[in-house]
């Protein structure tokens, strides 16, 4: 992700690339960003600081993991960055509160995925169990690549929520267990999730809504990792003067 936003952003004349972050033992440390980005040189290398990294810079944008991305933001509080891009998964609840926290100070427009095309997915799924209502089952099934380390993804989580406040729920409220083994009839009214990780799949999800006499199938299928860096993009020229707050990508598409 980090060469496809590198990418994006340099073919962009919106957006000036000002730094980039990596782990200290990362052999990238110190590497020429538009090299990483598989173009020309742009001056600018990366850095394992944060604030380091994002000393000049109005936007910060993170996909890594919830430690790193925690870390990072707390380290922008000695920067003038005034919003951050959050495309991690996997927070626990602690974790959450921090990042509300975080949410207090600058804007953060966090989602499990930046993809325009999931994002409207999203809202046709809310649409469609607000319709359907709950004596339709819902099943969201997702397939990544076999170095994903959470599951389900955070498209599928948010796809999740969409479909639980279709109908006026939460999803902590309606999310069934994984099926596994003797399980008994399927309880009304909830939201199953089934993973699948293999090869190098970019990203595909499934929500399949079903009755005892018809089944609709809502599917997005991820061909390229920079449908995901456009979106992010998308987001940080939204935010850029927007005031703190958590919000999401349906709030940058007005959905």
């Amino acid at each position: 992700m980090g060469r496809a936003l590198i990418r994006a952003a340099a073919d962009d004349t919106r957006f000036t690339l000002v730094g980039g972050s990596e782990r200290r033992d990362s052999p990238s440390l110190g590497a020429d960003l538009g090299v990483l980005g598989a173009g020309p040189a742009l001056g600018v290398v990366t850095s394992d600081s944060a604030s380091a990294a994002a000393s000049t810079a109005n936007v910060w944008i993170d996909f890594t993991a919830p430690a790193a991305t925690l870390a990072a933001l707390e380290s922008l509080t000695a920067t003038k960055v005034r919003a951050a891009i959050i495309g991690t998964t996997g927070f626990d609840e602690k974790q959450e509160q921090a990042m509300q926290a975080h949410a207090a100070r600058i804007a953060i427009v966090r989602s499990g995925n930046f993809s325009l095309g999931v994002n409207v997915l999203a809202a046709l799924t809310r649409k469609a169990a607000e319709l359907l209502g709950p004596e339709w089952d819902i099943e969201i099934v997702e397939a990544h690549h076999r170095r994903k380390v959470d599951a389900p993804s955070g498209t599928a989580l948010l796809l999740g929520e969409a479909a639980a406040e279709g109908r006026g729920r939460q999803l902590s409220n309606l999310r069934t267990a994984p099926y596994d083994g003797i399980t008994g009839e399927r309880a009304a009214g909830k939201i199953g999730f089934a993973s699948i990780r293999a090869g190098g799949i970019v990203g595909e999800h499934d929500v399949v809504i079903a009755s005892e006499r018809e089944v609709l199938r809502l599917s997005h299928h991820a061909l390229d990792r920079a449908v995901f860096a456009d979106g992010a993009l998308a987001a940080a020229l939204w935010a850029a003067d927007k005031p703190p707050g958590l919000f999401s990508m349906q709030d940058v598409l007005g959905l």
